[in-house]
């Protein structure tokens, strides 16, 4: 089954107002939303490897913990990524032919919901699970980068709510159900060539 949702219909108008702010809005503040529109998932994957090598002093089970946030990101990549071909919403760019920072993705990327968003959504829940502040200061850039992606122009308001909340939701129930078997999967991996992972050296 295919949606073929049309944006402009939900949001249009929103999208346009952000857009035309962004193209007024001084170039150091543009370029500057831009790179982290760009570059910033590279923060949650440090994030998530600082995360790990302080989960390894805590204990095999927090390690278990912390090494599951790539595997629940990408996941909930996936979900995002199939719900994206099911719905097939054409980028804002194309549909109201505007011009934006970033330039227009051709035609058959689409746009809902985006895959920045979900990304980022999921690496802060997760990570809340690791800690508590790793958590808080990925869940204030999974704010930023939602917004770039709307500033930028790739994305309707829309597109990066539901990218937050399905990356969210993804990584929740994926933490939740992990956190009830992390004792038991750090025993038996423990026994494991992965022991050095888990565990730092005394």
């Amino acid at each position: 089954m295919i949606i073929a949702l049309d944006g402009s219909s939900v949001d249009g108008e929103a999208y346009t107002d952000v857009v035309n702010l962004a193209r007024h809005a001084p170039g150091w503040l543009d370029g500057a939303v831009s790179a982290w529109s760009t570059y910033g998932l590279a923060l949650f994957a440090a994030l998530m490897a600082y995360g790990w090598w302080r989960a390894r002093r805590a204990g095999a089970a927090a390690s278990v913990t912390a090494l599951a946030v790539p595997f629940v990101v990408v996941a909930a990549f996936g979900v995002d990524a199939a719900l994206k071909l099911l719905v097939r919403e054409d980028r804002p760019c194309r549909s109201l032919r505007v011009a934006t920072l970033e330039a227009c993705p051709a035609p058959g990327d689409w746009s809902f919901p985006s895959n920045h968003a979900a990304v980022a959504a999921a690496a802060a829940v997760a990570l809340i699970f690791v800690s508590r502040r790793l958590g808080a200061v990925a869940a204030v850039a999974a704010c930023a980068m939602a917004a770039s992606r709307l500033w930028v122009g790739a994305h309707y308001p829309h597109d990066v709510v539901a990218g937050v909340l399905l990356g969210a939701l993804v990584a929740w129930l994926a933490m939740s159900a992990l956190r009830r078997r992390a004792e038991t999967a750090a025993l038996r991996l423990t026994a494991t060539r992965l022991r050095p992972l888990l565990v730092a050296p005394s």
